[in-house]
C-alpha cells in the first residue's frame, strides 16, 4: 500500500496535536491513549454496521510490519538517542546495580513469568506449551527505555534512581533479545539448548555487541574529533547508528547493545573532547527531535494494533493474568532485592516500589511477539503481550509520578540539575 507512510504520518501528527491540545498527557502515553480511543471508536462503528472505517484501517495497519519497522529501523535510533543522555560517571558508580538488574534480573524474570503462565493459564481456560510460555516470558521481561526516563525526570526523581532505572532499561533490551532467541530455539526444536551453546550465544551476542559498539563509537569519536562542522558531525552520528546497526546483523552480534555502548561513548567522551559547544547543541537538538518523533510514531502504532489483534474472553482473561504474573515477577527480581538490601543498595528509600511499578513494557515486546511464526500460539502470545503493554503504559505510566512523589524523597530542582549536570553541563 504505497500511501501508508504519508497517511500514517498525518494520523500520528494529528494525534500528537490532539494530545498536546486537549489530553495534555505525557507525549508517549497521550498518543497511545488517543490511538486506542480512535481504535475503540472504529470498532464501535463496525459493530453498529459502519464497517468501512475499520476495514480501511485494518488494511492500512496490517500492511505495516510492526516487528520489522521497530527492530530493523526505529530501535537503533531510539536506543542511541537514549544512551547519548546517560552520564557515564553516574552509570559507572551504579554499574553493579544496573548490571545485576539488566542481566540476572531479566533472565530471572523471563523464567518466572514463563513458569507462572504455564501453571496458571489453565485457570483462564488457555493451555500453552511450556516452551511457548518461556518465549512470552523472554519477550515481556525487558523494560522500556523510551517512557520511563522522561517520567522520572519530569517528577524530579533522585539522580541515582534515574540512573539505575534508565541504565537497566537500555541494557536489558539486548539481554532480552538474546534470551528470546534462546527460548524460540527451544520452542522450535522442542528441547533446551545445551549449556555450552547458550554460553556461546550469550558471549557472541551480548559480549560481542558491547565490544563492537565500543569500537564503532571509538571510530566515530576519532572522526568527530578531526573536524569542526556540526552538519557533518550530525551526519556522522546518523551514519554510525544506521550503518552500524546493519553491520551488527552481518556480524551476528547484538545491535541494541552495540547502539547503547556507542551512544554512551559518544555522549560522554565525544561531548567532552570531540565537539564544540555549537556541535553539542545541534547534536542534542537533532537526536531529541528524532527521538520524540519516533516515540510518537511507535506508540500510535501500538495503539492501532488493537484493530488487527484477535480478542476473546479467554484471551482477555489470560492477558489480565499475564499482567499480574509480570508485575509479581518484577517485584521478585527487581523490587525485593533492593528492599532487602535497603541502604546498602545505594538507592533511596522507596526505590524498590518505583523499580517494581516503574518497570514499563513497550514496543520491543510487541515487536518480538509479532516476529513469531503464525499460529494459534502466536495469536495468544501477541494478544497477551498487547494487554500487558497497554496496562503498563496507561496504568503504570500514569500513576508512577504519584508513586515517586509519595515514596521517594526528591531533592530540590536546583540540586537535581547540579547532580545531573555531569559531563553534559
Amino acid at each position: 500500500m504505497p500511501e501508508v507512510v504519508p497517511v500514517f504520518l498525518v494520523i500520528t501528527a494529528v494525534i500528537a496535536w490532539l494530545n498536546a491540545r486537549y489530553l495534555k498527557l505525557p507525549s508517549t502515553i497521550g498518543v497511545m491513549a488517543a490511538a486506542l480511543m480512535l481504535s475503540a471508536l472504529t470498532l464501535l462503528l463496525d459493530h453498529i454496521g459502519y464497517g468501512l472505517p475499520r476495514d480501511y484501517a485494518a488494511d492500512l495497519f496490517s500492511s505495516i510490519d510492526f516487528s520489522d519497522v521497530l527492530m530493523e529501523g526505529m530501535l537503533s535510533i531510539l536506543l542511541f538517542a537514549g544512551a547519548l543522555q546517560v552520564d557515564l560517571r553516574h552509570l559507572a558508580a551504579y554499574r553493579w546495580q544496573v548490571g545485576t538488574l539488566a542481566v540476572f534480573g531479566t533472565v530471572a524474570a523471563a523464567l518466572l513469568v514463563g513458569a507462572g503462565l504455564f501453571y496458571l493459564l489453565p485457570l483462564a481456560g488457555l493451555h500453552l506449551p511450556f516452551s511457548s510460555c518461556l518465549v512470552f516470558g523472554a519477550l515481556i521481561a525487558p523494560t522500556d527505555p523510551i517512557s520511563v526516563t522522561a517520567l522520572l525526570r519530569k517528577v524530579g526523581a533522585p539522580a541515582n534512581l534515574e540512573t539505575v532505572i534508565s541504565g537497566e532499561s537500555l541494557f536489558n533490551d539486548g539481554v532480552g533479545i538474546v534470551v528470546f532467541t534462546i527460548m524460540t530455539t527451544f520452542a522450535a526444536e522442542h528441547h533446551a539448548p545445551g549449556g555450552s551453546q547458550t554460553a556461546m550465544l550469550l558471549m557472541r551476542e551480548a559480549g560481542g555487541g558491547i565490544a563492537y559498539g565500543l569500537a564503532l563509537g571509538a571510530v566515530t569519536y576519532q572522526m568527530l574529533k578531526s573536524i569542526d562542522s556540526y552538519q557533518e558531525e550530525v551526519l556522522l552520528s546518523v551514519a554510525a547508528v544506521l550503518g552500524g546497526y546493519s553491520l551488527a546483523h552481518v556480524l551476528e552480534v547484538s545491535g541494541p547493545l552495540a547502539m547503547v555502548a556507542a551512544g554512551i561513548l559518544i555522549g560522554n567522551r565525544g561531548r567532552r573532547k570531540a565537539m564544540s559547544d555549537l556541535t553539542r547543541e545541534q547534536l542534542d537538538q537533532f537526536w531529541e527531535l528524532l527521538d520524540s518523533m519516533l516515540n510518537a510514531v511507535l506508540f500510535v502504532l501500538i495503539g492501532f494494533e488493537a484493530l488487527v489483534l484477535p480478542f476473546s474472553g479467554t484471551l482477555l482473561g489470560a492477558g489480565l493474568m499475564a499482567v499480574c504474573i509480570t508485575l509479581f515477577a518484577r517485584l521478585l527480581t527487581a523490587g525485593l532485592p533492593v528492599a532487602v538490601l535497603g541502604s546498602r543498595s545505594g538507592l533511596p528509600k522507596g526505590a524498590w516500589q518505583v523499580l517494581t511499578w516503574g518497570g514499563l513494557r513497550g514496543g520491543i515486546s510487541v515487536a518480538l511477539a509479532l516476529a513469531l511464526p503464525p499460529g494459534a500460539e502466536r495469536d495468544a502470545i501477541v494478544t497477551m503481550t498487547y494487554i500487558v503493554v497497554v496496562f503498563s503504559v496507561l496504568v503504570q505510566g500514569l500513576t508512577v509520578e504519584k508513586l515517586v512523589r509519595k515514596v521517594v524523597s526528591c531533592p530540590p530542582p536546583d540540586e537535581q540539575r547540579g547532580k545531573r549536570g555531569g559531563v553534559h553541563g
